[in-house]
């Protein structure tokens, strides 16, 4: 019995080696190695013949052989592989038989009509009741999705692992009940345990998204006042970009005036120096033109400060520009924003109002800042050409 064991242990490791997949990460020797363990140890405990324990072993080896051929079916392939090593190993039929009646009695859904089978399907299923389930689990989970059997999510794995458990997994032997049937029990709870984790996650996930629904939902304008605030900061930097040009050309302006002021105008009494006169007045004034269009530029329009009710009413103000309020009584003034607060349509109106002055007020400034650099760019032109010709005609 022990040297057919040997060979069938030889022969089925050689077969996978050179027949079986890599997809094949579960239904591989490493399985079969502990089915044979597991058939190993329900025999010992329980109450059967020599011949019966050879069969049982040699058909936990073929049981899995049949994957070398096919997914679906694989138990007919692992009898057919099986009875063809036998027969050239001389074995009678009637341990053929035998063989063959074990390995189709590992069908997941064939109920085992002896006590043979019943240990052959129990060691098939002891990964059931071990410490590493898991493991043993997510390996079959990834093996059906390569072979494009089933694709399960980790939570629908749990669900599954969970109805086999408990509505489609026994164990027949006493030797497996009393043994293996705690630890399953420990793996079943397990299972139910991360199951609930996985329900009350998604329940919070759930109840997130149903709250970042309704907020959105009780809250439609909030996508305008992000556009009303964005359009609104924008204005307000590119009126500090523009008072910021004005300044460093008032600078320039008032260094090159300070300048000519201080080492060029006293020297023009000279004879010598009289060449240099109208080059400087066009350097001067050009300067002066620019530090004038510059103070207009940054230069504030400040308004009546007052408004009356009925502008408010029939919306004719920009309440929310001081200058339309500054000289306003507190009383009027709170009166004004309490009607407009009172209809949302007049606050935005409000809004879109300010934004228009302002881009009325930034069309402005751009407009003669583009002139103050225009007229500073000719002056600086014609200066230079200017002290050219003079040094050239002096």
């Amino acid at each position: 019995m022990n040297n057919l064991i040997g060979k069938a242990d030889e022969f089925v490791l050689q077969l996978f080696k050179e027949k079986l997949s890599n997809t094949y990460i579960y239904h591989n020797f490493k399985h079969t190695q502990r089915v044979v363990k597991s058939t190993k140890e329900l025999i010992a405990k329980s109450e059967i013949n020599v011949k019966q324990e050879e069969a049982l072993v040699l058909a936990a080896w073929f049981h899995d052989t049949g994957y070398t051929k096919t997914f679906n079916g694989h138990e007919e392939e692992s009898v057919k592989i099986a009875s063809a090593f036998l027969k050239e190993q001389h074995a009678t039929p009637e341990l053929i038989e035998e063989i063959s009646k074990n390995i189709r009695a590992t069908k997941f859904d064939r109920e085992p009509e002896d006590l043979s089978e019943e240990i052959l399907k129990d060691a098939d299923s002891s990964h059931f009741a071990t410490e590493y389930f898991r493991q043993t689990s997510e390996l079959l989970r990834q093996e059906l999705e390569l072979h494009n059997i089933k694709n399960f999510t980790a939570t629908e794995w749990i669900q599954e692992n969970i109805r086999v458990l408990t509505e489609k997994h026994q164990f027949y032997t006493r030797p497996a009940i009393e043994e293996w049937g705690d630890k399953k029990e420990e793996n079943l709870l397990a299972l139910i345990e991360d199951k609930n984790k996985q329900q009350k996650k998604l329940q919070k996930e759930e109840a997130k998204a149903r709250m970042k629904a309704q907020y959105k939902n009780d809250n439609p304008e909030r996508s305008i006042q992000t556009l009303f605030r964005i359009t609104l900061r924008n204005h307000i930097k590119l009126s500090d970009i523009a008072d910021t040009k004005a300044n460093i050309l008032l600078s320039v302006n008032a260094i090159i005036i300070s300048l000519a002021l201080a080492n060029m105008i006293p020297k023009l009494d000279a004879a010598s120096n009289k060449h240099l006169l109208i080059p400087t007045l066009i350097l001067i004034l050009f300067s002066v033109a620019s530090i004038i269009l510059s103070i207009l530029s940054t230069r504030p329009q400040v308004t009546s400060g007052e408004f009356t009710k009925d502008q408010v009413k029939n919306r004719e103000v920009n309440l929310l520009f001081f200058g339309n309020s500054h000289k306003m009584a507190f009383d009027d003034f709170k009166w004004g924003i309490k009607e407009i607060l009172k209809d949302k349509d007049y606050v935005y109106e409000s809004l879109m109002l300010d934004l228009h002055l302002l881009g009325k007020v930034l069309h402005r400034k751009y407009k003669i800042l583009r002139i103050t650099y225009t007229v500073f760019m000719i002056g600086i032109i014609i200066s230079v050409v200017a002290f050219m010709l003079a040094f050239y005609l002096m």
